[in-house]
C-alpha cells in the first residue's frame, strides 16, 4: 500500500506541474522555451526559499523529474559547492550535481541514434 500512495502523490505533483505547463502553453504567448527557463528557476527560486525540498520529501520523483527538480538540483549544488569551497563553488557547484544526467541523456541520446538510424526529409 505504500508504494501505491507513494506513486500516487508522484502522480499528482508531477501532473500538476504538466497541467500548469500546459495551461501556460494554451493560454499565454509564451514559447514552450521560455516556460522551460520558467521551471528551471521556479525550481532554483523554491530551494532557495527552502519550499522545495519538503515536496520532493513528499512527492519523490514526482517533484524531481520535471525540470523544476533541475533548478532545485542546481541550486543544491551550488549551496553545497559554496559552503565548501567559497565563491569558487558558485562557478562549479552544478557541474558536480548535475554531471550524473547531463551524461547519461548524452550516452543514450548517443546509443539511441547508433540504433534508429534516421533518414533526412527531402526538401
Amino acid at each position: 500500500m505504500d508504494i501505491f500512495i507513494s506513486c500516487l502523490r508522484a502522480f499528482l505533483i508531477g501532473g500538476a506541474l504538466c497541467v500548469i505547463a500546459q495551461i501556460l502553453i494554451d493560454k499565454t504567448s509564451l514559447t514552450p522555451a521560455r516556460i522551460l527557463v520558467i521551471y528551471v528557476v521556479a525550481g532554483v527560486f523554491l530551494g532557495a526559499v527552502g519550499v522545495y525540498k519538503p515536496l520532493i520529501d513528499f512527492a519523490g520523483a514526482g517533484a524531481t523529474t520535471p525540470l523544476t527538480g533541475f533548478g532545485y538540483l542546481i541550486s543544491k549544488g551550488v549551496r553545497e559547492a559554496v559552503d565548501e569551497k567559497g565563491l569558487l563553488g558558485a562557478l562549479t557547484g552544478t557541474l558536480g550535481t548535475t554531471s550524473g544526467g547531463i551524461a547519461a541523456a548524452l550516452v543514450f541520446g548517443y546509443l539511441t541514434c547508433l540504433v534508429f538510424r534516421g533518414n533526412p526529409k527531402d526538401r
